[in-house]
């Protein structure tokens, strides 16, 4: 038998499809390139903006063609997971009523039990079960959830509270993910600062940083997503002082106008946020910084916008992932906000971002030209030369004969607004992929 997953969405939204995966494999499921080859197509879907639900939406619509061209011959099963489907998916159920099993994310069972309903998948079969590697980097989820309930954000309700793994579970997969040729890991959570304030020993981030900083064969630890609020000094020292984790924040802002953020409900000041960026760059020099905002929330005037535009060009993000607001059913927003921005100008906004960060960029990576920096090798790139990541989580492509998994100098030549070109100079560790 075989499946085939389809991913939309955030890094989360993959390392479930991982799991997944390593759950079928080992009830002797075997994955399949395309639906058309597969008995089981699985959609991992994503709704926090409007055209990921659109393109969720579009997809089922392809698998239901298939499923009818395919009737009597080889039965296509559908299943849909990740936050399309709440608590209560009626309504799902009767939109798309050739979809078997409608489950909720990380809720593998549903899935599983419905292939295998004989099979035992109590017990140790979801802690002891780990992807298996596509690569020298891997993300490991460590906290699912979230208690944040921002006014636009669908997320608490489709992955729920704040749940954070034990130390041990993580180490453990971290330990399983670098004997299989991992070299970098990715502590995910929807607000990774949280970890383990429900936990009853009370570790935070930076003791899990420790538990796993050992393992011999890791070279570089990342995470993300932060939130300011969660942030801690012992946390960002623990950036500075370990010498395997990256210093790269992910720190969404969404907004610069006080007003704005207090409608989104986000829970600091601006002037919160930016001490929390002067922090970081004090206690950790040439730490990379990136961000999220949102244009054109529920009453957003111009001069609210133009105060974004000022902070953004005034603290000089390495990065900034830019959306327009859209209304998501269920959320506080869509309940009781008025979405009066009209489309075109949310676009205008969005592309007002987009074209002075592109700027910014650029002359950030300029001054990298002549540097040396240290890049992780991933793979060859779409024009053949190899390709992977600074450990401020910059896109090199290089020109050398490096395996993946590396650790390798390379000599900034080039340098664009997304990323940057050179020549490797020589490896720095031995340790590569198997």
């Amino acid at each position: 038998m075989r499946y085939h997953i389809w991913t939309e969405g955030c890094q989360m939204n993959e390392a479930d499809s991982d799991k997944l995966a390593a759950g079928l494999a080992k009830l002797g499921w075997q994955p399949a390139e395309k639906p058309e080859q597969a008995d089981l197509a699985v959609v991992n879907t994503c709704v926090v903006r409007q055209k990921a639900e659109d393109r969720a939406t579009g997809y089922l619509g392809h698998l239901h063609r298939l499923q009818r061209q395919r009737e009597g011959v080889q039965p296509l099963r559908i299943a849909v997971m990740g936050c399309m489907v709440g608590p209560r998916p009626d309504d799902l159920r009767s939109r798309f009523p050739y979809v078997e099993v409608w489950t909720q994310p990380q809720a593998f069972d549903a899935i599983l039990r419905a292939i295998a309903p004989d099979d035992d998948l109590g017990g140790e079969f979801w802690p002891q079960t780990f992807p298996e590697p596509k690569g020298p980097t891997a993300f490991v989820p460590v906290i699912h959830g979230c208690n944040k309930f921002c006014t636009y954000c669908i997320v608490p309700y489709r992955r729920g509270r704040e749940r954070s793994r034990p130390i041990a579970d993580v180490a453990e997969e971290v330990a399983h993910l670098t004997a299989h040729g991992v070299r970098e890991v990715t502590l995910l959570g929807q607000t990774v600062e949280a970890y383990g304030k429900d936990l009853p020993e009370r570790p935070d981030l930076s003791d899990l940083f420790a538990a796993i900083h050992g393992l011999p064969t890791l070279e570089r630890i990342r995470f993300l997503t932060s939130y300011p609020k969660d942030m801690t000094d012992r946390i960002v020292r623990s950036v500075a002082e370990l010498p395997k984790v990256c210093e790269h924040f992910n720190i969404p802002v969404q907004h610069a106008d006080n007003d704005m953020l207090a409608a989104m409900r986000r829970g600091y000041s601006i002037e919160e946020y930016r001490g929390w960026v002067e922090r970081i760059r004090h206690l950790v020099p040439g730490a990379s910084l990136s961000t999220d905002v949102i244009v054109g929330f529920c009453g957003e005037t111009e001069n609210q916008f133009q105060r974004l535009l000022d902070f953004l060009a005034e603290t000089r993000f390495d990065k900034v992932h830019v959306a327009a607001y859209s209304p998501r059913p269920g959320t506080i927003a869509w309940r009781s906000m008025e979405d009066t921005v009209p489309q075109a100008e949310k676009l205008r906004r969005l592309h007002a971002v987009e074209s002075q960060q592109e700027a910014i960029c650029a002359e950030i990576n300029a001054a990298l030209v002549g540097q040396t920096e240290q890049v992780l090798v991933e793979g060859i790139g779409k024009d053949g030369s190899q390709t992977g990541r600074t450990r401020g989580n910059k896109l090199v492509h290089f020109e050398g004969e490096i395996r993946p998994g590396e650790l390798v100098d390379v000599r900034i030549t080039q340098a664009g607004p997304w990323s940057l070109r050179g020549q490797a100079l020589r490896t720095t560790t031995a340790g590569a992929a198997a």
